[in-house]
């Protein structure tokens, strides 16, 4: 009777029943439990903790946009000159020169072995190097670039230098001689090319934003 008993009372017994419910709900809520848990500290430490990564890894891919636009710029600038000056040198050169507004503003071919708007014409040599400095220089400072302002002003400096340059060692008498071509003439002032142009306005705006003390870091400071 006992064994019978024992037998057919153990389904009904609370602690076995218990025991044959509450473990396989015990490890599925306690499975859930984990799950669930593990669900709201894993954004909430991937928040926290991803917020240095994101402050780290944030300006880099900025940093390499700026520096996408600041190449964009040099090119197109370069690109600009070095077209301009291969129509100048093919259709103008030792021709008369073309009235675009009257006597105001001409299109006229000369080769000017000085630097820019005429000047110089002695040290040739010197601008040249002058010339390669500044690519040098743009070319270190983009490493810290994250100011769109600043990575334009600085591609229409690097594409004027290196329009100009171009023309220093791959133009007659020789390298690092050369004479550049200029063809924009106004009246009663130097004639110039686009290079000059984009290193004017760079040199400008470069100016500007150091007057509103905007950094090429994109930091703002007041004096």
């Amino acid at each position: 009777m006992a064994e019978a008993e024992r037998i057919i009372g153990t389904p009904d017994t609370p602690d076995a029943a218990g025991d044959g419910r509450e473990r396989p709900g015990s490890g599925d809520t306690g499975a859930r439990a984990g799950e669930s848990g593990s669900e709201p500290t894993g954004p909430a430490a991937g928040a926290s903790g991803t917020g240095e990564p994101e402050a780290a890894a944030g300006p880099a891919p900025r940093g390499r946009r700026r520096i996408a636009v600041l190449f964009a710029v040099a090119l197109f600038a370069y690109a600009l000159d070095l077209i301009s000056k291969l129509i100048v040198v093919a259709k103008l050169e030792h021709h008369p020169p073309i009235e675009i507004i009257g006597d105001w503003l001409r299109f006229e071919a000369i080769r000017n072995a000085g630097a820019a708007f005429g000047f110089g014409e002695a040290f040739t040599v010197i601008f040249t190097m002058i010339a390669a400095a500044v690519i040098v220089v743009i070319a270190r400072l983009a490493r810290k670039l994250y100011s769109l302002p600043w990575a334009i002003a600085l591609g229409l400096l690097l594409g004027g230098a290196l329009g100009n340059l171009t023309d220093r060692i791959f133009r007659a008498p020789g390298v690092f001689e050369g004479a550049v071509v200029d063809f924009i003439a106004p009246k009663h002032f130097a004639v110039f090319n686009l290079a000059d142009s984009a290193i004017v306005c760079g040199g400008i705006l470069i100016v500007l934003l150091s007057f509103k003390g905007l950094d090429p870091d994109g930091t703002v400071h007041k004096d």
